[in-house]
Order: C-alpha cells, then structure tokens, then sequence
C-alpha cells in the first residue's frame, strides 16, 4: 500500500510529529508513504505527464526524513490555502489550461485532476491534516471514491466533531505566557495593553489564555463588544491595580456593536480574507473615551511559532498512529477526535455539518467581558 501526506491551511505546532508518527506506522507495515508539498497545491501543481518537471511536488517520507522534525514547529512540507474545487483562473497550473472551464461562481473545479494524480502516483489512500476548509475538501474527495483519513489541526480548537485540534494547547500556552509578560511594560508606563490574539470565528483561545492568564478583560468572536461599557470595566480594572495598568484580551474575530470584523486583502480559496486590527481599533477608542494611554500588541503568528508543547506532541503523534492503525482495519473516511476525554473517529464529513464555537452561556460573561467557570467538575479538561 503506497499513501500521500499533505498539511493545509495555518501551521501549528504538532504538524511534524504527526507527519513522524504516520510515517513510522506506516513503514512498520511495509507500506509506501509519500508527502505533498504545500497542502492541496501539491497535487494541484504536479503533472503527471511531465513528473520529473513537477517532482518538486512532493517528495518521499521515510525513517531518515522524520527523524528529528517532531522537534521542530510548522511543517517540513510546507502548507498553503489551496482549494482544489475551487481554483481562481490565475492561479490554474499553466499545463492545466484549456481543461478546465470556469462554474458559474469564476472558479474551476480541478478535482478530476486531484484524483488523475493521485492514480498516476499509486496513492491508496490520502492523510489529510488540517482545518475545517482542508478537511471539508478532503471529505469531497472521499465521496468521490477515494479512501481519506482526516487529521484535525487549528490552534482555533474548532473543527466541528472533536474536543481537541493539534495545535490549540501550544497556542495557548504562548499566548498565556506573553500575556504574562507584557504586564511588565503595561505596568511601567500606567497603560491599558490590548492584545490580539487569533481567532476567527471562535474566541476559545483567546477566553482560555485570558482565564489562565488572569486578564482583566477578554473579548471573544461570539460577543459584540460594547465599548463604552469596556471603558468603564478597564479604568475600574485600572485603578484597582497597584501598578496601575489593565489587560485586555482579545480575539482578531471579535466585533464592536454595531461594527464589522476588522478584514483586508482580497479572499482566499476558501473565501476568507485576512483577519487582524481588531485590537487597534478597541486600543484607539479606549484611548478616545478614557485619556489613558494604550499599549496595542497583535501575538499574530508568535502564538503558532515554535515547537508543540507536550499536549499537542502526543495528541499529534496519537492522532497519526490511530489513523494508520484504523486504515490497516480497512476503515477509512473518518476524522481522528477527542470526545468526552477519550480518542475516537466521526465521519469525515462530520467538519462540514456545525459549527464548534465558545459556550457562551456556560463559559462567558456577557457583562464582565471574561471567563465565567461556575463549576469546575465534570467539566473537560480545557473546560470546553
């Protein structure tokens, strides 16, 4: 049995051990194993008419090729945003012109030569780690007939179907900690820091480093934000501090009353434009409405930088093993998972069917802007 590889979307820390652990399994079983360059681009991009002017599409895993990446953050082999199913014409592979035409939406629909490749590399099955948006496509894929194994990754924790995505534990252990840290400068120069963090649509990592961190304030995608209360909230915060500083936390997702989310740039193949600017534009109407002074940091990509932390090691290495064992059972089309503490599979198409956002009303108060535990047992383990 010969299987493909590849990691889509943002990287997180994890993506390299579990890129290890499938290869290891799979090299066990005397089976072949392959990995895609660049998630879905790869094999978008490789002709199999002309292999060895598009090799670089891919490239062959084995002991020696795995060896150490589990030490490293990212991906060795690389990642974009390419949706297959959904190619802009200008960025169609030159070799694909004219055999293909736009749908309806502008866009082509290049699955027929995902699978073509697939066939030319003897690929038996495809692992694919990634997001809801690559994940989504590789559950298209296995409604066409070929056999795929999902892996869940997004340091957001919220792919539909599971309680744990690789990459969120990381995430928030370095956002805590930077959260930790900048109350040095906040207190020093009597400012309120407002510091965005990720988060698209779920402010789950943003209310759990908030909670760890013991921010005065955290500002999440579900909850629209009055301002005028938050200025309120942070100058009591403010002035209840000997240092004479307040922390808000907020997620690049969230919205102020009335407003839009914070966007730039043109889409990307899933449709998403670039996220950030949320926590200047919460920065400069605190300033306007209360005189203080406001230290603005946006984490960005250093909340994803680096190796995983223990967590999000062995979920990654778990999470590829099981695939490999459950594909040697004869199963496939499924999504590794955690639920209720425990490891399992749902169906691969399970991502596209909800949406997994913060429980406001058992995890959030409204009012307050931060994190409202009221009990602890019988919770999971973050709380979500």
């Amino acid at each position: 049995m010969r299987i493909g590889v590849l990691t889509g979307g943002g990287d997180v820390p994890g993506l390299n051990p579990c890129i290890k652990a499938i290869t290891r399994a799979t090299l066990s079983r005397g089976w072949d194993v392959i990995g895609f360059r660049r998630g879905w681009a790869g094999p978008l991009n490789y002709d199999p008419d002309n292999p060895e002017g598009t090799q670089d599409n891919w490239m062959p895993l084995d002991a020696e090729a795995v060896r150490t990446i589990d030490r490293q953050g990212g991906t060795i082999l690389h990642t974009s945003r390419t949706n297959p199913g959904r190619v802009k014409p200008r960025d169609l592979p030159e070799f694909l012109n004219g055999k293909f035409q736009p749908g309806a939406a502008g866009t082509i629909d290049c699955t027929a030569h995902v699978l073509r490749v697939f066939a030319s590399l003897q690929i038996d099955a495809m692992f694919a780690i990634g997001g809801d948006d690559t994940l989504s496509y590789a559950a298209h894929l296995h409604r066409q007939g070929m056999k795929m194994m999902e892996l869940p990754k997004t340091m957001d924790n919220d792919v539909f179907g599971t309680d744990y995505c690789m990459g969120f534990s990381t995430a928030v252990s370095r956002s805590a900690a930077m959260l930790e840290a900048l109350r040095s400068s906040a207190g020093s120069h009597e400012r309120i820091a407002v510091i965005e963090l990720f988060g698209r649509n779920s402010g789950e990592t943003a209310l759990i480093s908030g909670y760890i961190a013991d921010a005065d304030r955290t500002l999440i995608a579900e909850v629209p934000i009055d301002i005028e209360r938050l200025a309120e909230l942070v100058v009591k915060d403010r002035e209840a501090n000997p240092s004479r500083y307040a922390i808000v936390a907020v997620s690049e997702g969230a919205v102020l009353e009335q407003g839009q989310t914070v966007e730039s740039g043109p889409e990307d193949p899933y449709g998403h434009r670039k996220l950030g600017g949320i926590g200047e534009v919460v920065g400069d109407r605190l300033e306007k409405l209360t005189g203080i002074g406001i230290l603005n940091q946006k984490l960005s990509y250093l909340m994803r930088a680096g190796p995983p932390d223990a967590v999000d090691r062995m979920v990654a290495m778990n999470y590829g093993t099981m695939a490999v064992q459950l594909l040697d059972e004869g199963k496939h089309g499924l999504m590794m998972a955690i639920q209720d503490g425990k490891y399992t599979t749902v169906p691969g198409d399970t991502c596209v069917k909800g949406k997994r956002r913060v429980d406001v009303d058992a995890l959030y108060d409204t009012e307050a802007y931060r994190a409202r535990i009221d009990t602890i047992t019988g919770k999971p383990f973050f709380l979500y």
